[in-house]
């Protein structure tokens, strides 16, 4: 019996503990998720983008209105995943093209 009422005490305590963790990452959490979703949305319309056709770095980045740095990030990473290859070279640029279809659907935010 007396083992239940020390441990009473301390379940009470780890609640509050827990509770004041929560809070503390109330704020990274939300702008963590804010972020994500941002980079959703840059990443459907990239492959939106790209699902009209091969597109260089310069393309994209008129497309979607993101900087050319920016624009060229953004495809060597999704390039290092397997979601572009490089197309043909038009003038001093390389194009992108999508690897696979079914990856035009990957990314899109979700409206609801």
């Amino acid at each position: 019996m007396d083992a239940v009422i020390e441990h009473s005490p301390s379940r009470i305590q780890q609640k509050e503990i827990l509770k004041h963790l929560r809070q503390l990452r109330r704020n990274t959490v939300q702008k963590v998720a804010a972020e994500v979703k941002m980079q959703k949305k840059i990443i459907a319309s990239i492959l939106k983008a790209l699902g009209e056709g091969p597109k260089t770095v310069p393309e994209i980045a008129e497309a979607i209105g993101l900087s050319a740095q920016e624009a060229l990030w953004w495809m060597a990473t999704l390039k290092k995943y397997g979601m572009v290859g490089e197309g043909a070279k038009r003038g001093a640029y390389y194009t992108y093209v999508l690897v696979n279809k079914s990856f035009s659907g990957i990314g899109e935010p979700d409206v609801s």
